[in-house]
């Protein structure tokens, strides 16, 4: 027997929404992005793009007696041209009742944005709309989050309640901004509080804004000026592994570009607690140099490196080099700035946690990786002597 509900539509406006810099007006509805409009217009590359209008960490937030609520979206899915096995699974929609994960769904149809990895080059093919459905949640006033599919575009077009609904209230919880890698961004994680920031900013009780950009942190100064000027209270920027297995820099330009990216963040937030993170442990770039390209012999995706280590001593970057050089930049700029830190990323993720829970592409985590890094995020960063402690 179905139920009939008597609806409430609420317009989406900016203050249901958490995670997000911008909404954009779209011709069905709005559309959530992680980076403003300036620095979207400085975007020439498609990737990068396609990876800041995902919405990873973005969540509708209110409060309401509803044991119904519907949300019409109209996705946008990735495919890739080339690639063998099925075809990704449609993202899911993670809904939260006072901050417990309690139903998660999915939206079919859509968008399908073709990605073919050796050109770098996206085909569109536009679909419909779909809608995103909760029953039979608890009655009584609650507090109600929906996560947005993290690596699946998503354009919000209607909210629909059986019970009026108000902009959640302030709980004073601090806001931590991070910014990273795919990883950050929540590559392999299967729901979008999954990616290890969503779950370290639950343990830590802290309001997270992801600008973890799969691909793309290559210390754009478009992405500093964005963290410059975000409200926060924590800030963590984990550099490096782009950077590699894109070979976009020598070492000669990479320090500068690292000391320009926190200069440009420190004119926003002279004070903030900042953390530089370099990269987890990743065994294929640890000592070789890029660039990084796909490869398709097993017949799943995986991912190898195709440069020289012979070159490092003429300035090509790996992993270690580049934590070496993280590592001497906060040290020098210690003195002068107290509230930075460094944190050399294997604390997170490091040969054993590698041995027990290997990299399935070789390069991003499973799952339980993310759980891991979040674990040890959580421990370090935010506990007892952390660069957060006390948040």
């Amino acid at each position: 027997m179905s139920t009939t509900y008597s609806w409430t539509t609420t317009p989406v406006t900016p203050e249901l929404v958490r995670g997000a810099l911008e909404l954009e007006p779209t011709a069905h509805g709005l559309m959530p992005h992680r980076l403003p409009a300036r620095a979207r217009r400085q975007i020439s590359d498609s990737m990068t793009a396609m990876a800041e209008a995902q919405p990873s960490g973005v969540r509708l937030a209110f409060r309401t007696a509803a044991t119904a609520i519907e949300l019409d979206t109209l996705p946008t899915k990735r495919a890739y041209r080339g690639v063998p096995g099925p075809a990704p699974a449609d993202g899911v929609y993670d809904l939260l009742v006072d901050g417990r994960l309690t139903a998660q769904t999915t939206v079919t149809g859509g968008n399908v944005l073709t990605v073919d990895l050796a050109t770098q080059s996206v085909e569109l093919t536009e679909g419909a709309p779909g809608t995103a459905r909760f029953t039979e949640l608890p009655a009584g006033d609650k507090d109600i989050e929906i996560w947005l599919p993290h690596t699946e575009r998503t354009e919000l077009v209607a909210l629909r309640t059986d019970a009026p609904l108000a902009p959640l209230p302030e709980h004073g919880r601090k806001v931590w901004l991070h910014h990273g890698s795919s990883i950050s961004h929540g590559s392999n994680a299967t729901h979008p509080t999954g990616t290890w920031p969503a779950l370290a900013a639950a343990r830590a009780g802290v309001d997270l804004v992801n600008l973890g950009l799969g691909g793309s942190a290559l210390l754009d100064p478009y992405t500093a000026r964005a963290l410059r000027d975000t409200p926060a209270d924590l800030i963590s920027v984990k550099i490096g592994i782009n950077i590699v297995n894109a070979d976009a820099m020598r070492l000669r330009t990479f320090g500068p570009a690292v000391h320009g990216f926190l200069d440009t963040i420190r004119e926003g937030h002279p004070t903030t607690p900042l953390l530089v993170v370099s990269a987890v442990l990743c065994p294929v770039q640890e000592d070789t140099p890029g660039p990084l390209a796909p490869d398709f012999a097993d017949g799943t995706v995986r991912f190898k490196v195709t440069g020289d280590p012979a070159e490092v001593a003429a300035g090509r970057l790996t992993l270690n080099v580049v934590r070496e050089e993280l590592a001497r930049i906060v040290g020098e700029r210690e003195a002068d700035d107290p509230h930075l830190s460094y944190l050399d990323g294997r604390e997170l993720y490091g040969e054993a946690d590698h041995a027990e829970l290997p990299l399935p592409d070789a390069v991003h985590p499973c799952p339980e990786g993310h759980v891991r890094i979040a674990e040890r995020f959580g421990e370090r960063v935010f506990g007892a002597g952390g660069a957060f402690a006390g948040a």
